[in-house]
């Protein structure tokens, strides 16, 4: 399929083409190209045919996946309800319009005011107080403390980041930061891209190098599980020696009743995401996470209303690979229970709190084994 820039389709009349994002849902989540229709070209091709023939002939349609790669290959030749119609693929996918966006310094200075004022004011209930709290709760906060806010250059991180630069004006406690960026091996446009929200949200980073992405190159099976393993010790590393005693990660709510889903559905067991641990590998080191009851709408919705776009994950799986995820668990089984919880809050409006809340309400009379510390427990050791 011939391509087209992102310049030359700026120059088009808006009403005369259609924008369709081939990617995964997963990945959509992440953010969507405004205006663009999702058809999947992946699953049913009479669905996908369907979908395009009810777009207006004379509208041209321009297809576009992460990076450009997949839909470049697309044989309109060989689809037949692709035939008849004029279609593109847009140059450097996804990833190309964020980095463009992102590029575009024209108005930055307005973006960091309106980003920084949309959590004081229009966000602040939906975003600070939640973080204020999990942060008051969980004592996630403490004097003295010098915290490695890790920015992965997703929207989660991105937002903590700017919660914590909000949250240290209100000097009710004096604690240290450092915005601390791994690069494991981002291809430039990747990471130039983060550098530059980074600059738009005026958050001053610190960029540190790995090899992790070569490393778990040759890896087949669920090389994002190792990745994340290998990414949060090589954190831990720089953190401790920038001479910080805590790393933030961006887990958020919906993480939490996800992973407590998960676990039962897939791991046969009940456990959660902590809102804080200390690390077994590294002496006086701890991990938090700050963002623990912040809902993920919520975060989309700052996201959109500030008109800013990250990527999903910046590594060079993404095209080949759907388990992208910080915690190593695969893309698929997440969204599958992400939708399942969706479909028994249609039922049930509470079953949300009741997942998180579930864990924070175990009963030990009434559970037949556990463990502590790695010691398994069994009711008929005190019946």
């Amino acid at each position: 399929m011939k391509e087209i820039s992102l310049k030359e389709l700026e120059k088009l009349n808006r009403d005369s083409y259609e924008l369709i994002d081939i990617r995964e849902e997963s990945v959509r989540d992440y953010g969507i190209i405004p205006g663009a229709v999702a058809i999947s070209l992946d699953d049913s091709l009479e669905e996908a045919a369907k979908q395009i023939s009810e777009i207006p002939m004379e509208k041209t349609l321009v297809f576009y996946c992460d990076f450009g790669r997949k839909t470049r290959y697309i044989d309109d030749e060989e689809l037949d309800f692709l035939k008849e119609r004029t279609s593109f693929s847009l140059e450097g996918g996804y990833t190309g319009y964020v980095c463009a966006k992102a590029a575009d310094s024209s108005d930055m200075e307005e973006r960091h005011h309106k980003a920084e004022l949309s959590i004081r004011k229009k966000y602040h209930k939906q975003l600070f107080s939640p973080f204020a709290k999990a942060c008051k709760t969980y004592h996630l906060i403490e004097e003295g403390d010098h915290i490695a806010v890790c920015i992965s250059g997703g929207k989660d991180s991105m937002l903590m980041a700017k919660l914590f630069q909000e949250i240290q004006k209100h000097r009710q406690v004096k604690f240290d930061l450092t915005f601390l960026v791994m690069d494991p091996g981002y291809n430039k446009e990747n990471r130039a891209l983060i550098e530059s929200n980074a600059k738009t949200l005026g958050i001053p980073i610190t960029i540190f190098e790995s090899d992790i992405f070569d490393a778990v190159d040759t890896v087949e099976n669920n090389p994002c599980y190792l990745c994340a393993r290998m990414r949060r010790g090589f954190l831990y590393s720089k953190a401790k020696e920038l001479g910080c005693n805590k790393i933030a990660l961006g887990h958020h709510y919906d993480d939490v009743i996800e992973t407590i889903l998960m676990g039962m559905l897939y791991g046969a067991q009940i456990q959660t995401m902590m809102p804080k641990l200390h690390s077994t590998n590294f002496e006086g080191m701890e991990l938090i996470r700050p963002l623990y009851l912040v809902r993920e709408c919520d975060i989309c919705a700052w996201r959109d209303y500030n008109d800013l776009h990250f990527l999903q994950c910046a590594c060079h799986f993404t095209e080949t690979c759907s388990t992208c995820h910080e915690d190593g668990t695969t893309a698929s089984k997440r969204l599958e229970t992400k939708k399942l919880i969706a479909r028994l809050k249609e039922e049930n409006p509470f079953v949300e709190a009741n997942i998180f809340r579930s864990v924070e309400n175990v009963n030990i009379d009434t559970v037949i084994g556990y463990k502590k510390k790695g010691v398994r427990h069994n009711f008929l050791d005190e019946y």
